[in-house]
């Protein structure tokens, strides 16, 4: 293990992490295997994996079937090039079900390897619709602040987190950020969003993209009558709509898609995470009919945009098989069951501690926010449950942008009840041994 910690330390460059920290501690977990909702570290530690590693692992770890399906579909054909209109079986029929399952107006599927690609596609596929339609100038994206969308150029300019931006400098010009529902409310939101619209110039503006819960952010979750008004606004100055599901996609929210949750069609839906459950890296992005058919019309020549795995054979084949287990094991309706057991548990814990703040779940996506003393406004409690709960045996996820101190959860759609309550004790105990040795401290001063 010391050697593997070393080789980590001198040739793996990991993503999202502390450089520095991980050349003065090495890796924190080396994962040797996972099963179900657990993860199991190369010295044999089990951990609940309550984040489904990067939100994705829907199906649950260790699912000898997806990889049968992958070694049946590499001896048949492992790769093949979907450029110049080749294709292939698997591609065309996840594309097909993929149509099936979303809103009825969406049924066209461009693939991408992955939820950046995704974004990124869109961004340029909204601003080649307007192009050949001849209004060149809508190229701008509107997006909300606290979103994510991931870390390629136009999605990292798209995302509404600063300190994305912050790593390389601002990535590209034609992108703005509107306030979002949690914090200010829809009237507020969509005040903003009009406001933006009519300071960048409506027939500037491409397209709105914004997640139907803004998952990086901190699980935010928009009143009920948000996406409605957006979707109105979206109409009324003729700029389309894209939904970011790349989180809240294939069951993870209690719905096959976020989106349904409010009733709206968007105009594209970008996706990838859940598609596959990690099992295999893709994603894509859902065009409605009309943008299909203004696309089949008037783009001409060659769309010079693509990926060398767009449409891979193999990660089609996975993704086929792992919706056919989200469906058939009825996993989108155990994820909104669980989700309610999960909220349920989180409210017993706030009724019982008042360092808890706000709790809220929606599938089995939760979060749970820390107040902050008076006397120690700007210490951030979040980091430190989530040490207490990794040793406890759970991986959780903290979120500290601008004023927040955010516990997130996104357990795989797997999970039990006995499960959820083993999270929720641990999560007591955390929660609990951080709020006492925040007394002591505090009884020290």
């Amino acid at each position: 293990m010391k050697e593997l910690i070393e080789l980590d330390k001198k040739h793996f460059i990991h993503p999202t992490s502390s450089i520095q920290l991980q050349q003065e501690k090495g890796a924190k977990l080396i994962i040797e295997k996972g099963e179900g909702i657990y993860l199991t570290t190369i010295d044999g530690k089990v951990f609940i994996d309550a984040m489904s590693s990067l939100w994705n692992v829907n199906i649950g770890h260790g699912r000898t079937e997806i990889a049968e399906v992958a070694m049946e579909q590499m001896k048949k054909l492992a790769y093949s090039s979907a450029f110049s209109t080749f294709s292939h079986e698997p591609a065309i029929m996840l594309a097909k079900k993929i149509a099936d399952l979303a809103p009825p107006k969406l049924n066209a599927v461009f693939f991408t390897s992955g939820g950046s690609e995704s974004n990124d596609s869109a961004i340029k596929l909204v601003r080649h619709y307007w192009k050949i339609q001849g209004q060149h100038d809508r190229n701008k994206i509107i997006s909300l602040k606290r979103g994510y969308h991931g870390v390629a150029v136009g999605a990292t300019s798209a995302t509404g987190i600063p300190e994305f931006w912050n790593m390389a400098g601002h990535m590209e010009t034609g992108f703005a950020h509107a306030k979002n529902p949690y914090e200010v409310g829809t009237i507020k939101s969509i005040a903003s969003i009009r406001e933006v619209i009519e300071n960048e110039g409506p027939e500037t503006v491409a397209a709105l993209l914004v997640e139907p819960v803004q998952g990086a952010g901190g699980v935010l979750i928009p009143p009920s009558d948000y996406f409605q008004e957006v979707r109105k606004l979206c109409d009324e100055y003729g700029i389309l709509f894209v939904a970011d599901e790349v989180i809240t996609g294939f069951g993870r929210t209690g719905k096959m898609f976020g989106i349904e949750h409010w009733n709206v069609e968007p105009d594209l839906i970008t996706f990838a995470k859940g598609v596959t459950s990690g099992y295999f890296p893709l994603g894509g992005v859902i065009v409605s009919d009309e943008i299909h058919e203004v696309l089949k019309e008037k783009s001409e020549g060659v769309l010079f945009h693509g990926f060398t795995y767009s449409g891979h054979p193999t990660g089609a084949a996975v993704a086929l098989k792992n919706i056919e287990i989200l469906e058939h094991e009825g996993l989108v309706e155990n994820s909104r069951l669980m989700g309610e057991e999960l909220l349920k548990g989180l409210k017993e814990i706030k009724a019982e501690l008042r360092i808890v703040g706000d709790v809220r779940t929606i599938g089995l996506l939760g979060a749970m926010e820390i107040l902050h003393d008076p006397i120690s406004p700007n210490l951030k409690l979040a980091p430190r449950v989530i040490e207490a709960l990794h040793e406890r045996g759970v991986i959780c996820r903290a979120v500290t942008y601008d004023d927040s101190d955010i516990i997130c959860f996104s357990p795989p759609l797997t999970i039990t009840k006995e499960q959820i309550q083993t999270l929720i004790e641990k999560l007591r105990e955390s929660v609990l041994t951080v709020k006492q040795e925040l007394v002591s401290q505090l009884l020290k001063l």
